[in-house]
């Protein structure tokens, strides 16, 4: 069995609408053999390994239901098994994931595994291990060579937990995260570790563990500085010990005997307990405690050892949330067992685990454990009495072994009191008062006690899960801190997709948000801009750019071109959009990444309209986009058509729905909006400079579906009219798409059209516009396309130029070097165009200042390029008195993104700089 292919999705995706990973799984041999052929051994053998499989339902729906595809019916493939076995995986290191669906792909022993995940390392991870477990559970004879004998399945489990736990956000974000996913708060994680981002664009707010984008930095260096800290509450008239700084050892045994044993010696600025040694009641130990504490830090705190229970007061704005009460590790001897034995058995308890993965911490017998048995005259071979409690930490920390007991219900007022006003004195959001006291529920005026620290970033795992008592919701407070009840945490979202028009349509509803007001974040194929400044260069049509967009604290608004290649790849970077757009499918990129019908370019477009929330804005006149409204779940459904009498969008109207419709009036077209019955006329085609006077009809198009995106959001009909009548197709605004330069004596309309749609519309336009002297065209098209896609796109041109010459793009994409560009001509003869009127400059720049000096007074060239700069930059530049010196392109070949200078973002998108030192970056697929 071997893994060929992997897929990470980071959010929705043609297989879920949340994270999930798709395995390509060969299974060679053991296509033969199902789990019935296998038999009950092995059967038994995964069960008993993993007994979490007996509760997956899988098609069943009920617990059970896998154990009965694996025993009945001949039983189920392994590909199968190897999907409940990955999730099984997650699920024991902590992980909630229950989705997972295995497919054959067509091809003999491949299926496609797809299965959920929280942590994209950890999901892999897990896939690894599957298949590990999967190759050992087989009889030998089908074992695979590299299954090796010495598998140990119990060593690696735990340390997959591990490996799991350091990549997991830890309990108290992860409990954050929660409370914000219940308030409907969006969240990214920005690191590996714990910086989590709550909320989108200028509505965001930052945590990291349980410290806020709210907790002030001189709050959080007073609590780490605990003499400070004690110097500060002792001010105030609050409980604290007695305490003194020290350097040294020598030190630290004056200070002791100044306060008076019993003492205890701790760093100045560690947490969890690191280092702190508590009852000492002699300088020999006061002199082993300082060296212990002396680890974590150069200055060593002596203060008074104040008897009673160790208390954890958590602080949230001011208030008081939940109190625990901390017990210390230890063991409770029945005068039969050893101390090692009593430590295992504790540890059996399936509440504790390690580290953070479950809600206590296995006991450790490490040198502070050691140290206290000593004090008793114990080690890990004695048996202790019966009833004989045998403290193995000296402090509370469940990181550390201890327990919980909550105690909010029935501490005292007092003792509230005295916790907010400790955390109000060191200016913490959200503090953790340490506080002893024999009694809770009892006035520490009466029953005396003290303040031992105050801590920032508190843990959260005490209150949320104690040992004993009632859980109290920890977060919640926090969040409702950051997000006051009716305050926003999202900005509106439109994403926008299609075969053509997208980059334009994209651009078109930005410019009528920014002409609005706002302060948009785009994202498109030229890169991503925020607030109209272009941020990063490149193609940026996938996840990363849109989580780039959604993190900036600038943008009111997420304005997302979103494309074909990261959804297949990677899906998308956001779970849900206000408006999701679909323009057409139209026929490109087909045969690429398991997509061959448009089809299925439909249905991997189709996302966009699954995840809308409040509108799905569809193509009623293209077939494919129309189907999709059967899958929306957004609100509304607005449709758009460029034909009045389209009986489903009449009907749509009449029932109230909404739409955009060309419709003809005296003065030419007019795009008017139907909505709840109204009728409402928007704006004349020709007032659009972008549609040059109503001729360009895709773009007119592209203007009813920024309309429509734009209305759907609620942007005022004035100021969509207004960024309509202000948005053009110039260089500057929408580079490569219909940039139209007419300084020369003759036109030049250059466009990035590259599919068979795109070139036939820009084909149309160019018979719409009148020419006095001669049409010429440089067409190309890029190589990864199939044959017949670039024989469509030169046959879109034959018999409409006077003059044609064929080109290949830089990239070659697999191709000859000459041979896109002598199939394009072979198209054009086929077609019945002329031989002398062909021309074959396979070199993009030396075609294009070829057909420029060719074009004569009069004349309209129709420039198809790739390198768009760098085209536009000859046709500004030309002078045609001037004969070019024109540098070739790079000899043409097949470059891996790995081959150049890059600096990694991740896997997702490489930053780039180009030989002016231009940033430029892409997402590493389409």
């Amino acid at each position: 069995m071997r893994i060929v292919d992997k897929s990470v999705y980071i959010g929705p995706s043609i297989y879920a609408l949340f994270p999930v990973i798709r395995l390509t799984v060969d299974l060679g041999e053991l296509e033969a053999w199902p789990s019935g052929k296998l038999g009950e051994p092995f059967i038994q053998a995964l069960l008993d390994t993993l007994p979490g499989l007996r509760e997956h339902g899988c098609s069943y729906g009920e617990p059970g239901g896998f154990v009965r595809r694996l025993r009945e019916d001949g039983g189920t493939w392994l590909g199968h098994i190897l999907e409940h076995v990955a999730i099984e995986l997650q699920n024991v290191a902590g992980a909630e994931v229950t989705f997972g669906k295995t497919r054959g792909n067509g091809q003999e022993g491949q299926y496609e595994v797809v299965f959920e995940y929280e942590q994209e390392e950890v999901g892999l991870a897990a896939s690894k291990l599957a298949v590990q477990l999967l190759h050992h559970l087989l009889p030998e004879e089908l074992r695979p060579k590299e299954a090796g004998a010495d598998f140990d399945f119990d060593s690696e489990r735990d340390s997959y937990i591990r490996y799991a736990q350091r990549r997991a956000l830890g309990p108290s974000t992860a409990s954050l995260v929660k409370a914000a996913e219940e308030r409907d708060i969006p969240w990214l994680r920005l690191n590996r570790y714990s910086l989590v981002q709550l909320g989108h664009g200028i509505y965001g707010k930052r945590i990291q563990a349980t410290v806020t984008s709210e907790t002030r930095n001189i709050a959080v260096e007073v609590a780490s500085d605990k003499e400070e800290t004690h110097n500060i509450l002792g001010d105030l008239g609050l409980p604290v010990p007695r305490q003194r700084l020290v350097y040294s050892d020598n030190e630290a045994v004056r200070a002791a005997g100044r306060i008076g044993y019993p003492v205890v010696v701790k760093p100045l600025n560690a947490n969890h307990g690191r280092g702190v040694s508590i009852n000492l009641k002699d300088p020999e130990a006061v002199r082993l405690a300082f060296e212990q504490a002396g680890k974590h830090s150069r200055a060593v705190l002596v203060e008074s050892f104040i008897s009673g229970l160790d208390h954890r007061l958590l602080v949230v704005d001011g208030q008081l949330v939940a109190a625990s009460k901390r017990v210390p590790g230890h063991i409770v001897g029945d005068g039969k067992k050893t101390v090692q034995v009593l430590m295992d058995e504790v540890n059996s308890d399936p509440r504790r685990g390690i580290g953070h993965e479950k809600v206590l911490t296995r006991l450790e017998l490490d040198h502070q454990a050691e140290r206290l048995l000593a004090q008793k005259g114990y080690d890990s071979s004695s048996v202790p009495t019966a009833d004989e409690v045998v403290f193995l930490r000296s402090t509370g920390n469940l990181s550390t072994g201890g327990t919980a007991v909550d105690v909010t219900g029935i501490i005292h007022p007092d003792n509230r009191e005295m916790a907010q006003r400790a955390a109000k004195a060191i200016g913490l959001d959200v503090a953790g008062i340490d506080f002893l006291t024999e009694d809770i529920s009892k006035s520490y005026r009466e029953t005396g006690g003290a303040i031992c620290e105050v801590n920032a970033a508190p843990g959260f795992r005490m209150h949320v899960a104690p040992s004993e008592g009632q859980s109290r919701d920890a977060a919640g407070p926090v969040i409702e801190m950051l997000f006051p009840q009716g305050s926003p945490s999202r900005i509106p979202i439109a994403a926008i997709t299609g075969t053509n028009g997208k980059t334009t349509t994209t651009r078109m509803v930005a410019h009528i948000f920014k002409m609005a007001g706002h302060k948009p974040g785009v994202a498109t194929s030229d890169g991503v801009y925020i607030d109209g400044r272009l941020t990063v260069e490149g193609d940026m049509t996938g996840p990363v750019a849109a989580r780039m967009v959604l993190r900036d604290p600038e943008v009111d608004v997420a304005v997302l071109e979103t494309a074909r290649g990261g959804m297949l790849k990677r899906g998308m970077g956001y779970r849900r959009a206000n408006v999701g757009a679909v323009l057409n499918v139209q026929a490109d990129h087909l045969g690429l990444r398991g997509v061959d019908t448009l089809e299925q370019l439909a249905e991997v477009k189709r996302i966009v309209v699954e995840i809308a929330r409040d509108t799905a804005v569809l193509n009623a006149d293209d077939p494919l986009c129309l189907r999709m409204a059967d899958y929306a779940r957004a609100e509304h459904l607005c449709y758009v058509t460029m034909s009045p009498k389209h009986p489903l969008v009449r009907e749509h109207i009449r029932s109230g729905g909404r739409a955009l419709v060309l419709e003809e009036g005296i003065n030419g077209h007019m795009i008017t909006v139907y909505d709840h019955g109204s009728h409402i006329p928007l704006l004349w085609t020709h007032l659009i400079p972008a549609t040059l006077e109503g001729r360009a009809m895709h773009n007119v198009q592209n203007a009813m579906f920024a309309a429509g995106v734009a209305y759907s959001m609620e942007v005022r009909l004035e100021d969509i009219r207004h960024g309509l009548r202000t948005f053009d197709t110039t260089f500057f605004q929408a580079p490569g798409r219909m940039n139209i330069f007419d300084e020369h004596p003759f036109k030049v309309i250059l466009d990035y059209g590259h599919n068979p749609s795109a070139v036939g519309a820009m084909v149309d336009l160019t018979q719409r516009l009148e020419v006095e002297g001669r049409r010429l065209v440089m067409l190309a098209g890029p190589g990864d396309r199939r044959d017949e896609d670039i024989r469509e796109m030169a046959s879109l041109c034959a018999g409409k130029f006077d003059h044609y010459v064929c080109r290949r793009d830089d990239s070659l994409r697999g191709r000859s070097p000459n041979e896109v560009p002598q199939m394009m001509a072979d198209e054009l003869r086929a077609c019945g165009v002329a031989e002398e009127q062909i021309q074959i400059i396979p070199d993009e720049q030396a075609a294009v200042q070829a057909i420029l000096h060719m074009a004569q007074q009069g004349d309209t060239l129709l420039l198809f390029v790739d390198a768009i700069a760098r085209s536009w930059k000859q046709v500004t530049e030309f002078s045609p008195s001037v004969e070019a010196q024109v540098e070739p392109s790079p000899a043409p070949m097949k470059v891996e993104l790995d081959d150049l200078p890059h600096f990694d973002l991740g896997d997702d998108m490489d930053l780039i700089r180009d030989e002016r030192g231009v940033r430029l970056a892409r997402e590493t697929d389409d």
